[in-house]
């Protein structure tokens, strides 16, 4: 039989840090079904990932349409956002990793699907780090392509080991796969002896999460630009306390002077617009009593942004809850608060029972405390949300044990969905998992920042967001930052930081 033309290997490892929960991800939390399969291998790579909206599955559609080519899946994995990653999990799993590439015997390419913002207890940079150990392992010639999620913060590292980076486009995330696909003809031009020259620049300057939405200005021009002249940019994630982040722009080109000169182009527009992110939301009796005093009819979204799971937030902060009730809110859906041992006790005491417990709250957070009362247990569910947007269309979530609740003794009528595991609420299959459709709700209280609004926006009267203090800070000159680069600017106002 004869050798194929390419043999290239596969691998994933994803992880969004921020610095500032105090949850760490642990080898379970890779192993585990969450909003992504859990820790898969060899062959169960492409199976269990065929038709989902990931880089991987994306890259491997690409490549099984070359008959030249063969795939040699080795690990992927993902953790949802939280603190670190522990030293075992990041040990654990770029270990099997390295004895996968070795085993794999000759290889022509490789094609790494990460993050592009994981911080380890050892290691600030944790796709650098697990480069360096590819790089140490296989030689400095292996042509190695990589995606990155839009929120990387990339380092110089990052670049300078691999052969070419492509990162999402979009926020919310459409273009995950399209971005997979992308990286296989670079990889496969790479593999016949291309080389390109790069370019690199960081922005010095922040973007809250909540401002990057590539369905708005500025970031959709943006994006535009960058696409139109080649250029692959990184909004850049907040969460994480580390000298790389910050935006940035990257370029690949025939000449370094059309490399420089692409760069410099986003560069500069980008610098152009620095003003125009700005706006911390208002607080959540505001935004309540806004929402309430719209027309009845289509939905009004209201958006948690500082308390978003899907960048490392508790997903338990009860500032939304409380201003829901205190402002008397109708028809009111809030989803989905984690709280294990709330579940648990809707669970035991069934459909119709009571319960008068104390409800999340344990964040931590300045002013959050759990919510005490009483709640009727209007639905139970095992916890399998089926996805039905477009961005994790194909998959479903994991959320454990759940409930929708009542809340009693209050004028107010508002319904929370509890959970067993931490889960972003971007898609409506959250609440239907709970029998109730969030098109029947005057008021659809989430805790995401961006990602829902392919699934809630086109349902909607309204959009708002509300500050509730999080993990996730849209005022960055209030996040405690400790390294930083010297004078990266983390607001509008000019604020820029200063090492103690």
């Amino acid at each position: 039989m004869t050798r194929p033309k390419h043999r290239i290997a596969i691998a994933g490892f994803q992880h969004e840090t921020n610095s500032f929960s105090p949850t760490p991800a642990t080898l379970a939390d890779f192993e585990m079904d969450d909003s992504w399969p859990g820790l898969m291998r060899g062959p169960e790579v492409i199976a269990r990932t065929r038709g989902i909206n990931l880089a991987v599955a994306g890259f491997i559609l690409a490549a099984e349409a070359d008959a030249d080519v063969e795939i040699l899946p080795i690990l992927w994995a993902s953790a949802e956002p939280s603190g670190p990653v522990t030293d075992h999990a990041f040990d654990t799993i770029a270990a099997e990793i390295l004895a996968g590439l070795k085993a794999a015997g000759p290889i022509d390419g490789l094609f790494l699907d990460l993050h592009g913002a994981m911080i380890t207890e050892s290691h600030d940079d944790g796709e650098g780090a697990l480069l360096a150990m590819i790089r140490e392992t296989l030689g400095p010639d292996l042509p190695i392509a990589v995606s990155l999620d839009l929120h990387a913060n990339i380092s110089d590292q990052m670049v300078d080991l691999s052969t070419s980076i492509a990162l999402f486009r979009t926020y919310p995330h459409l273009d995950m796969a399209d971005t997979g696909a992308r990286c296989f003809p670079q990889l496969l031009a790479q593999i016949e002896g291309a080389r390109p020259c790069k370019a690199f620049a960081n922005v010095p300057f922040l973007i809250p999460l909540h401002a990057q939405c590539t369905d708005m200005a500025p970031m959709g021009p943006l994006y535009a630009l960058a696409e139109q002249h080649g250029v692959e940019l990184a909004a850049g994630f907040t969460g994480g306390d580390t000298r790389h982040t910050s935006p940035s722009v990257l370029a690949y080109a025939d000449t370094q002077e059309e490399a420089d000169r692409a760069v410099a182009t986003v560069s500069d527009a980008m610098l152009a617009v620095e003003p125009a992110f700005i706006g911390t939301p208002p607080p959540p009796e505001e935004v309540v009593r806004q929402a309430m005093a719209m027309p009845m009819g289509t939905p009004v979204i209201i958006a948690d942004v500082e308390d978003n799971p899907g960048g490392g937030g508790s997903s338990d902060t009860t500032g939304l809850l409380r201003a829901l009730v205190s402002e008397g809110a109708q028809g009111a859906l809030l989803g989905v608060l984690h709280d294990a041992d709330v579940a648990k006790a809707a669970h035991d005491i069934g459909v119709g029972g009571t319960l008068a417990m104390d409800l999340a709250g344990r964040s931590g957070c300045e002013g959050d405390a759990p919510f005490e009362g009483r709640f009727q247990v209007m639905a139970l569910s095992d916890g399998r949300v089926v996805y039905e947007g477009v961005m994790y269309g194909g998959g479903e979530a994991q959320i454990g044990p759940s409930a929708r609740l009542k809340v009693l003794d209050t004028a107010a009528d508002v319904h929370v969905v509890v959970s067993t595991i931490r889960n972003q609420c971007l898609d409506r299959g959250y609440f239907r998992a709970l029998g109730v459709n969030p098109e029947d709700a005057r008021i659809v209280a989430i805790k995401s920042t961006v990602h829902f609004r392919e699934a809630f926006e086109p349902m909607a009267q309204a959009v708002l967001t509300t500050r509730v203090p999080g993990a996730l800070a849209s005022d960055l000159s209030q996040a405690p930052y400790r390294n930083l680069r010297q004078g990266v600017r983390m607001g509008p106002d000019g604020s820029a930081f200063e090492r103690a």
